[in-house]
C-alpha cells in the first residue's frame, strides 16, 4: 500500500511541477511579445546612415549600428591573403584576340559602291562609344559605306564635341580600312548635299533584323539611311567574326584624340609618381543616381525631401521600398561601405585610389569614412592645374574621357554601378589581360554590412573575400556568352593552351624544396565552376519579337542594374547610362 501511495504523491508533485514551469513560460512569452510590440521596429537600412565617424588605425573603431555598444577594429593594413592583389590569377594563360579570319572578305570587295549608312548616337560618352562600334558592325552587315558617327550635342550631357574633338578620326578610319569603307561626310549628289532618310532600328537588331528592315529602305530610298538614337541598337550574339570586328573597333580603332590622350597620360603620370599601384573607384554616388535608385542613406528627413524633390522630375518613376531594394543589390555601396570592402580584399591604407565621380552627394562629410580609411585620395582636380584642365573642363564627355583613361590604365578598377562605362572598361581590361575590375556583390554584401557589428574583423574580411568571389575580373568567372558583349567578349579572348600545359608540367616537377611553386599557386582549375559563385548575368539575347520599332526598356540589364529605366524618360536614361 505504501507504493502506491508515494507513487500517486510522486505524480501529483510533477504535475504540480509541470503547471508551475507553464505558467513561468507562458509568462515569458507574453512578456517577451510586449517587450517585442513596444520596441521599435529595426530598419535594415538604418546600417547604412551616414554618420561619419573617425577612424583610427590599428584602433578600436565605433561601429555606427549600435552607438559604440560594439567595437568594430578595422587594421590599417590588408593583411598577408598569399596571392597578389595587383594582378589576376591565371591572367597570363590568356589574350586578347580579334584578327578576322580567312573567310572574312576584304572590305573593298563587299562594300556597294552607292549605299550609305549615317549614325546618329545617343547619351553619354560611353552609351555613344558602344554606338559606334556597332555602327561599324551595322555597314559591314549592310555592305554599306560608313559616314562617321554624329555624336549626341543635346542630351542631358549636353556636350558639343564633335567625333574628331573627341577620337582620332584618321586612326579610326585607317584602322578599320580592311573591313568596312568610312567617309568623314556624305557626298554631295548633283551638286547638292545629299539628305539620308532617317529611322530608327529595335533595341537588339540581329543581322536578319538589319537586312529585312533597313537594307530594303536603303534600296529604296536613294542608297542612303540615317539611324537616329543609335544606342544598343545590335544584337549581342553575332556571328564570330562579326563580334571579333566589334573588338577591333572598341579596342583598337577608339582611339582617343591627341589632347584628351596626352592629358590623360599625364593623370596617370601623376598617379604612378605617388605610387607603383593605384586603385581607380567608379563612385557614382551623385545626387541624381541616389534619388533614382530609391535607397535609403540614412539621412533622415533631410535626405528624403532633397532625393525625392529630384525623384520627382521622372514622372514614370514609382515609390520603391528601400530595404527591398538593398536586399535586391539594387542599392550602390556607400563610400564607407566600399572602403571596408577594399581593406577586407587586403587593400591598406598605403594605397593610393583615384575617385572618377560627379558630385558627391553630402560632399565630403560622405567621402570622409573612404578617406579616413584610404587618406591617399585623390582625383583628376587634386592632381592637376586648373590651367591643365580648362580645355576640357566645359565639355563633359572630354572630361570623361580623361577618367576613363585614368581608370583604363589603373592596377585595379573598382565600379560601385553598372552602366556603360563600368561595362566597357571591365571588356577592356580582360581582352588586355585580365587586369583586376572589382564589383561589389551587393545583393550579398548588403546583409554581412548589416550585422557585422557582432563579428570579429577577421571574420567580416573573411566572408567578404568568399562573396566577392566571381567579382574580381578573374579569367572565366562568367561563361561565355552570358552578359552584356561589351562587358565580357568572349569571342575576343583567346587561352594559350602551350603556356598553360608548360606552367602545369613545371608543377609537376617542383614537388620538392621549401619555396612555394608559383606556378602551382596560380593555376587554377577551369572544370571546377560553382554556379553560386558565378554573377547574375541573364542571357542578352532572348527571343523577342524584333518586329517592333521600339522597346520599352534598357535590355543590357545584370542583377546589378537600375531596372526601370525607360524611353519615355530620355533625360533619365542618358544620365544613368554612364
Amino acid at each position: 500500500m505504501a507504493f502506491p501511495r508515494r507513487r500517486n504523491l510522486f505524480y501529483h508533485r510533477l504535475r504540480s511541477l509541470v503547471k508551475v514551469v507553464s505558467a513561468i513560460s507562458g509568462a515569458l512569452l507574453i512578456l517577451f511579445a510586449i517587450l517585442s510590440f513596444l520596441a521599435p521596429s529595426p530598419n535594415e537600412s538604418d546600417h547604412f546612415h551616414l554618420r561619419h565617424h573617425q577612424t583610427s588605425f590599428n584602433a578600436a573603431v565605433e561601429d555606427p549600428i549600435t552607438n559604440g555598444d560594439s567595437i568594430f577594429h578595422i587594421p590599417s593594413s590588408g593583411g598577408k591573403l598569399g596571392r597578389d592583389i595587383w594582378s589576376s590569377r591565371n591572367a597570363k594563360f590568356f589574350y586578347g584576340c580579334s584578327n578576322a579570319s580567312a573567310k572574312f572578305g576584304k572590305a573593298e570587295a563587299v562594300t556597294l559602291p552607292t549605299r550609305y549608312l549615317a549614325i546618329a548616337t545617343s547619351g553619354g560618352l560611353n552609351q555613344q562609344r558602344t554606338g559606334i562600334t556597332d555602327a561599324v558592325v551595322a555597314a559591314r552587315i549592310l555592305n554599306a559605306t560608313l559616314v562617321v558617327p554624329k555624336l549626341d550635342q543635346k542630351s542631358f550631357w549636353k556636350d558639343a564635341s564633335n567625333f574628331s574633338e573627341i577620337f582620332d578620326v584618321d586612326w579610326f578610319i585607317s584602322f578599320l580600312s580592311k573591313d568596312v569603307k568610312i567617309i568623314k561626310q556624305m557626298p554631295k549628289r548633283r551638286g547638292k548635299t545629299w539628305t539620308p532618310y532617317t529611322m530608327r532600328v529595335p533595341r537588339k537588331c540581329s543581322e536578319r533584323c538589319y537586312q529585312n528592315r533597313v537594307l530594303p529602305v536603303l534600296l529604296k530610298r536613294h542608297n542612303a539611311v540615317q539611324l537616329n538614337k543609335f544606342d544598343y541598337r545590335l544584337a549581342n550574339k553575332l556571328d564570330t567574326d562579326l563580334q571579333k570586328l566589334r573588338c577591333r573597333v572598341n579596342y583598337h580603332a577608339l582611339k582617343f584624340a591627341d589632347p584628351i590622350l596626352e592629358m590623360g597620360k599625364t593623370l596617370v603620370r601623376q598617379m604612378r609618381m605617388r605610387s607603383k599601384h593605384y586603385i581607380a573607384l567608379h563612385l557614382r554616388f551623385e545626387p541624381d543616381m541616389l534619388a533614382f535608385s530609391g535607397c535609403d542613406y540614412g539621412g533622415g528627413e533631410k535626405e528624403k525631401k532633397e532625393l525625392g524633390a529630384i525623384r520627382k522630375r521622372w514622372k514614370t518613376l514609382h515609390k520603391n521600398n528601400p530595404d527591398k531594394q538593398r536586399r535586391q543589390g539594387k542599392c550602390p555601396l556607400t563610400p564607407e561601405e566600399v572602403a571596408l570592402m577594399l581593406r577586407a580584399l587586403g587593400y591598406g591604407s598605403d594605397v593610393h585610389i583615384y575617385v572618377a565621380s560627379g558630385e558627391v552627394y553630402g560632399g565630403e562629410e560622405t567621402l570622409r569614412p573612404l578617406k579616413a580609411l584610404f587618406p591617399n585620395f585623390y582625383s583628376k582636380d587634386t592632381i592637376a592645374t586648373k590651367e591643365e584642365l580648362q580645355p576640357f573642363s566645359s565639355f563633359s564627355s572630354r572630361m570623361a574621357a580623361l577618367d576613363f583613361i585614368v581608370c583604363d590604365e589603373s592596377d585595379v578598377f573598382v565600379t560601385n554601378n553598372n552602366g556603360n562605362m563600368a561595362r566597357i572598361l571591365a571588356g577592356r581590361r580582360k581582352y588586355f589581360g585580365h587586369k583586376p575590375t572589382i564589383r561589389p556583390n551587393a545583393k550579398k554584401l548588403y546583409r554581412l554590412f548589416l550585422g557585422r557589428s557582432n563579428m570579429t574583423w577577421e571574420a567580416f574580411a573573411s566572408r567578404v573575400r568568399t562573396l566577392q568571389r566571381g567579382f574580381l575580373g578573374e579569367p572565366n568567372e562568367v561563361r561565355p556568352g552570358r552578359g552584356e558583349f561589351h562587358e565580357n567578349p568572349s569571342t575576343c579572348i583567346c587561352e594559350d593552351s602551350e603556356a598553360k600545359e608548360k606552367a602545369k608540367a613545371d608543377s609537376r616537377h617542383k614537388k620538392h624544396g621549401k619555396s612555394d611553386d608559383s606556378s602551382r599557386k596560380d593555376m587554377v582549375s577551369d572544370d571546377h565552376h560553382d554556379d553560386d559563385d558565378e554573377p547574375e548575368w541573364p542571357d542578352m539575347d532572348d527571343d523577342d519579337d524584333q518586329n517592333e520599332p521600339q522597346e520599352k526598356g534598357l535590355y543590357n540589364v545584370t542583377g546589378l542594374d537600375y531596372d526601370a529605366v525607360i524611353s519615355d524618360e530620355p533625360e533619365l536614361e542618358e544620365m544613368l547610362s554612364d
